[in-house]
């Protein structure tokens, strides 16, 4: 059923352009200008996309482990690379990290959610017409509809996924996302927001194949003041480039968890080479 969504909302917003995007001039100092879709007007930033660090393990840095790489902090402010917890919060958050091989959300096949959805490690795909924006996350089958200004925000809601809003500044589209629940971590070190966190998101072409991610997270519950991410995805040009389904498989204590696309378990519908063999076994019975 996901799946299908997935496919309507691509058929849609493929062949139905709409006049909903708030188009702002031009802005100056931009050393890349990308393309624009068929209206002349709105940046094309259509593409599979994928970040090619290991933020996903601790958005702090992370000296790397067994098969990890190491990656620096991608908090770019404040200027230390670390997150502005309060006392009581930041306790919160060791807990978090000493129980972290099983209490991750993301590994029990919940949405990765904002922003952790964009960094996470696979790859998402962004499909626009003149005025409709969505992504659609290889994780877990996730997907987001960027609703244009000036909707306000839906109240009351705590989506994995959030409620997202969007205008475009020259060539930069910038969001206002809310509406998150609690229950979602910013990485596999534990952490973490609260429902009253606001996210503020600016994506920006720095050439034909790099698309700048940047998130401004403010949440006076959990943090002693707002405090800005900044990472990097590359385009994937390969010509077997494509989102997989992402599979989770239920363990003996009931919990579903994602599996490798490599595991004999995981019987992926679209692994083509899968069907490449079941076809020459099949003429070969023949």
């Amino acid at each position: 059923m996901k799946l299908l969504r997935t496919v309507l909302l691509i058929s849609t917003l493929q062949f139905v352009p709409t006049a909903f995007a708030r188009q702002q001039p031009q802005g100056g100092g931009a050393s890349f200008r990308p393309g624009r879709l068929w209206d002349n007007t709105t940046p094309d930033f259509r593409g599979i996309w994928q970040v090619r660090d290991t933020a996903y393990v601790n958005i702090e840095g992370h000296s790397g482990a067994k098969g990890i790489a190491p990656a620096k902090s991608i908090i770019v402010d404040p200027p230390n690379g670390k997150i502005p917890y309060t006392p009581q919060a930041l306790a919160k958050r060791q807990e978090n990290y000493k129980n972290r091989p099983t209490a991750d959300p993301s590994l029990k096949c919940y949405e990765s959610g904002v922003p952790r959805a964009t960094y996470v490690g696979s790859p998402l795909q962004i499909i626009q017409s003149p005025g409709n924006f969505v992504i659609v996350y290889q994780e877990n089958h996730a997907f987001r509809y960027f609703y244009p200004e000036p909707r306000s925000h839906l109240r009351g809601a705590d989506w994995w996924m959030g409620d997202t809003r969007y205008h475009w500044e020259g060539d930069t589209l910038v969001t206002s996302v809310s509406s998150l629940t609690d229950k979602e971590w910013l990485d596999q070190s534990g952490n973490y927001f609260s429902v009253d966190v606001h996210v503020r998101e600016r994506y920006n072409m720095t050439g034909p194949d790099t698309l700048q991610y940047e998130a401004t997270i403010e949440d006076p519950q959990v943090y002693s003041r707002p405090w800005t991410i900044r990472t990097v995805l590359h385009r994937m040009k390969g010509a077997g480039a494509r989102l997989i389904e992402d599979e989770c498989l239920e363990d003996e204590n009931g919990i579903h968890r994602h599996i490798s696309p490599s595991d004999p378990r995981n019987l992926l519908k679209n692994d083509y080479r899968r069907w490449k063999i079941a076809d020459a076994v099949s003429k070969n019975k023949k």
